[in-house]
């Protein structure tokens, strides 16, 4: 094992759990957004603070777990592993509701939403039980 591979497999690492404490905090927010009434200071704000974490967080640690990811199955000889190959249908699955998540929060700057809180408290369950399933992919190596 190289060293350029312990690195590229650190920055995949550090990127995923940013990704994730993304993924995990801005449906939190949006619950808390539903109780704000639109065109108040306190909208505004989750506003800002939503479109800072999508654009300036979540975003780049996405690119950077897709653009390490490969360097780390190929560095470690694991790209016909099928546990790789149902772990990277999972991280697809992370990255559609990524792609919900950035349509959501376009719909409350343009205070469009009309999902309630319960629905953004129900939907935070989804990283948590991708993460699981992943980890355990990664760590168990079922098949």
């Amino acid at each position: 094992m190289g060293v350029w591979q312990l690195w590229v497999k650190a920055l995949h690492i550090i990127s995923v759990i940013t990704w994730m404490a993304g993924l995990f905090y801005l449906p939190r927010l949006f619950v808390y957004h539903v109780d704000a009434p639109v065109g108040t200071p306190q909208s505004e704000t989750f506003k800002l603070m939503e479109r800072k974490l999508l654009k300036y967080i979540m975003n780049p640690s996405m690119i950077v777990v897709w653009a390490t990811g490969p360097l780390v199955a190929f560095g470690f000889g694991e790209l016909r592993s099928p546990w790789l190959h149902a772990k990277l249908l999972l991280v697809l699955a992370l990255s559609g509701f990524h792609g919900y998540l950035a349509k959501s929060m376009r719909s409350f700057a343009t205070d469009e939403n009309r999902k309630s809180a319960r629905f953004f408290r129900a939907l935070n369950e989804i990283p948590t039980v991708l993460m699981i399933l992943i980890v355990i992919l990664v760590v168990v190596k079922p098949f």
